[in-house]
């Protein structure tokens, strides 16, 4: 087992015959992450890398709300408000860890079960065997708290088909199992009553096991998980969000008159006008770029940047601290945002997390 000297309450970690188990344990907060439980799962990551001993790595989260909301927004809100100089911490500690679950060299078998939002899906879909359940509520909800799609987000959406990830990058959606695997965002369905049962099965093999093995026993327990109504929807979405402006997509949402598209059109009335116009820039970089690693640099010098902004406070104010569900945004509209407004979020002022790395 790792050294006790990293690990954290909140991230418990089990052995299950071969298999690693990690537990994210803070259910009153629905397993959101932070800064320990960040340097907890990597450094347990890293033994477990190097032990012949270990079969695969299991990551899910405690009770049966969700696998992880997110990262721990109120806490960074709190630290921007007080012009914390460690304000980016978190992101310096989390974006690295997602890089590494997308790299990570044992089979690595995480179960969205429930609520998996913002930083769950950094941990979860990067992984090479996402297991989704009838229960998964998953998310990149960011443009709603003035905020944007981040931990790799950006990497993964453009690989969506057509445009489904800019639709979800963009109106923040919660959607189901069925439309997670067609995004690409997750792979398998399993039932939730069959989560502990698969655990135990994958427990059984043998140390160094392969990504073969592990999905052989996976799909053992798998079952068809129905429509994809963000399938259904392809052909409207693409007709819709295949432009490069906010405005634009929104005009071609106004000259349909279907039930999906109305609640689209909603949806995107009530986001920052500037996250939203921030989202697709940063979606459409992330479609041409070559890495994971540049487009998690992208989002740490955006997300940097969004901690000036009014409409990050106002977003987190109204979602979490009270409630109110009525950010007022500034600016309120569309139009008022201009596109050279946009150009100081990919100017970098910070130290790049992955120095090492050639973009």
């Amino acid at each position: 087992m790792p050294d006790t000297s990293i690990l954290s309450d909140e991230v418990l970690i089990d052995r299950i015959g071969s298999a690693a188990v990690f537990l994210l344990n803070r259910p009153k907060a629905l397993n959101s992450l932070n800064s320990a439980m960040v340097r907890a799962m990597k450094a347990a990551l890293e033994e477990f890398a190097g032990n012949p001993e270990i079969s695969c790595v299991v990551v899910k989260g405690e009770g049966e709300r969700g696998l992880c909301a997110g990262g721990d927004i109120r806490v960074i809100y709190e630290s921007g408000k007080s012009d914390d100089p460690e304000v980016t911490r978190f992101w310096r500690e989390e974006f690295p860890l997602n890089y590494m679950i997308s790299r990570y060299e044992k089979p690595y078998v995480v179960l969205m079960d429930g609520i998996v939002m913002g930083g769950g899906v950094g941990i979860a879909s990067h992984g090479k065997h996402r297991i989704v359940t009838e229960r998964t509520r998953l998310a990149m909800p960011e443009t709603g708290i003035g905020y944007v799609p981040d931990v790799g987000a950006t990497w993964l959406l453009p690989r969506a088909p057509g445009e489904t990830g800019t639709w979800i990058g963009l109106t923040g959606e919660v959607i189901g199992a069925a439309d997670a695997i067609y995004a690409n965002l997750a792979d398998v369905n399993v039932p939730s009553e069959r989560l502990g049962p698969l655990v135990k099965a994958l427990g059984e093999l043998k140390g160094g096991a392969s990504d073969e093995q592990v999905r052989a026993v996976i799909d053992r327990f798998a079952v068809t998980p129905g429509e994809s109504p963000l399938e259904a929807h392809r052909d409207l979405i693409d007709r819709v969000f295949r432009f490069d402006t906010v405005e634009e997509v929104v005009e071609a949402l106004n000259r349909e008159d279907d039930e999906f598209s109305i609640r689209t059109r909603d949806i995107i009335a009530k986001r920052s006008p500037t996250s939203l116009k921030l989202a697709l820039r940063l979606v459409r970089r992330g479609r041409e770029s070559s890495s994971l690693v540049e487009c998690l640099e992208r989002e740490f010098t955006a997300g940097a940047e969004i901690l000036h902004n009014h409409d990050f406070y106002e977003g987190v104010r109204a979602a979490i601290i009270d409630k109110d569900r009525n950010p007022k945004w500034s600016p309120a509209t569309l139009e008022e945002v201009a596109d050279t407004d946009l150009d100081r979020y990919f100017a970098a002022r910070h130290p790049v997390l992955f120095p090492d790395h050639r973009l």
